[in-house]
């Protein structure tokens, strides 16, 4: 092998990718090519542009091309696990795209397209494991936006605009060089309320307070069987891939009945 010249990936044939075709839980087309060795981005699939879902996760792919774009149905792509340096601004035609996991990759901030703002159906974003060393805020703009992987990267600080998107659960940011007074901010940042008294007991009929009494102790002794939600906190969708490798890629995949 010449020197300089990396190693040479898996040849997919259109009849290879034909056979990858599977049916998700949902019905949807899902064209699964992970873990097939490739390097470089296996140009016949783009006659399989009417699949639902894409899988090129745990291969060798350096780039994505701008002809990415012609998968319009694209509910579900699934890139982490690769060596992506870039990712084309086209992938912000991808309107559909209710899930996106580009972690485990080699993404600058600089890298990043803009036009990732432009995917209003975004419910999941997993941009863990790269080198991202800011977030841009224009990514406020994904209001649908349920849950984001944020581990691993280089990051000192979130914008506001991405922390306080109206829908986000789910915010992993851990292992991220933050100071050290920001550190907790950025654990679980969605404030939740957990008591609310709009009465005093005083106030309440005999029935009510005996109600609400046994609600409350019910209340105490689910608390006193379950982890506090300010330990570690657990991101079953926000998977750190190297640490919890599952074959079933169903377990990374979106599990919401409104989508």
């Amino acid at each position: 092998m010449a020197k300089g010249k990396g190693p040479k990936g898996k040849k997919i044939t259109l009849k290879m990718a034909k056979n990858s075709i599977r049916i998700s839980f949902d019905g949807g087309r899902r064209l699964d090519l992970s873990k097939m060795g490739i390097t470089t981005f296996p140009k016949c699939i783009l006659k399989l542009a009417d699949v639902d879902e894409l899988d090129l996760s745990r291969n060798m792919l350096k780039k994505i091309p701008n002809s990415i774009e012609k998968f319009q149905k694209l509910r579900w792509l699934d890139l982490h696990s690769n060596q992506l340096e870039e990712l084309p601004k086209t992938v912000g035609t991808l309107q559909n795209l209710f899930y996106l996991n580009i972690c485990n990759n080699k993404l600058t901030t600089k890298n990043l397209p803009e036009e990732l703002n432009l995917l209003k159906n975004l419910r999941i974003l997993n941009l863990g494991l790269n080198c991202l060393d800011s977030i841009p805020p224009t990514l406020g703009a994904l209001k649908d936006l349920k849950e984001l992987g944020l581990f691993d990267n280089f990051l000192t600080t979130i914008p506001n605009s991405v922390k306080r998107l109206p829908k986000l659960q789910k915010l992993n940011a851990e292992r991220n060089p933050f100071p050290e007074s920001k550190k907790e901010e950025y654990v679980d940042p969605i404030k939740r309320i957990e008591s609310l008294y709009l009465v005093q007991e005083k106030d309440l009929c005999s029935s009510c307070l005996k109600t609400c009494q046994e609600e409350r102790d019910k209340l105490n002794k689910f608390k006193n069987t379950t982890p506090c939600p300010s330990k570690k906190l657990s991101f079953p969708l926000l998977l750190t891939p190297n640490s919890t490798a599952m074959d079933n890629q169903e377990q990374w995949r979106l599990k919401d009945e409104d989508v």
